[in-house]
């Protein structure tokens, strides 16, 4: 299996429905993979496919995680393309360097499939790299559930199964989620406030070198553990309101 993500996040929906949470996992971060010792988390989907990456992102923050889907490139567009295009709210301004170079202005832009593509995953563009990638990739989930809300997709159940029924095709979920689960949990998220959602990278504490010489993203164990200590007891809220988050 040689399988890498050029996205991970974690979504934990809060225990009255009312918000969203998107935690971003820079993908080169150093932690334990169970099983396989020290290694960039990004590894662990190399190495044991969705359910041991599920499995380490639980262990460094202490949770079990009850769900997972993954996504690959084609799915990405053909979703996106299902939804008639998505409006972002592009935060910084710039020219993908890869596919067609899609020119992304700053503010709001539509984009269809490809173009979204090319805003998720482009990192040579911007001086930071990888931490503005991980902010496009919350705009733009922020931007996905904002707009399912506000076209009433998930209003009843027969928008919700129409709605799962074209994604989940180009899904792949854990043998206890499937096309019904996922209708459960999008239905049950319909009285989400989509102003009120929070999306934040795990915190890092910058870069560095592994002991075996790669560059990596080393993990603010603090500051993982505050936001682990938050999401067990639900208050992911006040989290984001001490650290003024949005």
């Amino acid at each position: 299996m040689d399988q890498r993500a050029d996205m991970m996040m974690l979504l934990h929906v809060q225990a009255d429905h009312r918000r969203v949470f998107g935690i971003s996992i820079m993908r080169d971060t150093w932690v334990t993979i169970p099983g396989h010792g020290e290694s960039k988390i990004n590894a662990s989907l190399a190495l044991g496919g969705p359910q041991l990456a599920a499995a380490t992102v639980g262990s460094i923050l202490s949770v079990h995680i009850d769900h997972w889907i993954l996504l690959d490139f084609d799915g990405f567009k053909a979703i996106t393309d299902a939804l008639g295009g998505v409006d972002v709210n592009v935060p910084v301004a710039f020219t993908a360097t890869f596919d067609t170079h899609h020119r992304f202005v700053r503010g709001t832009n539509h984009l269809d499939g490809q173009a979204a593509l090319e805003f998720v995953r482009e990192r040579y563009a911007f001086p930071d790299g990888d931490y503005q990638r991980v902010r496009d990739q919350q705009a733009f989930v922020r931007s996905v559930i904002a707009q399912i809300l506000a076209q009433g997709r998930v209003g009843d159940p027969a928008g919700t199964l129409a709605l799962i029924g074209a994604a989940a095709p180009h899904l792949v979920t854990d043998e206890g989620l499937g096309a019904k689960g996922l209708a459960v949990l999008a239905y049950g998220l319909r009285r989400v406030d989509p102003s009120s959602d929070v999306f934040f990278t795990l915190p890092t504490s910058g870069t560095g070198t592994s002991p075996d010489g790669q560059s990596i993203v080393i993990a603010d164990r603090a500051g993982i553990a505050s936001v682990a200590s938050a999401l067990g007891s639900d208050s992911l809220g006040q989290y984001a309101a001490l650290h003024r988050l949005s």
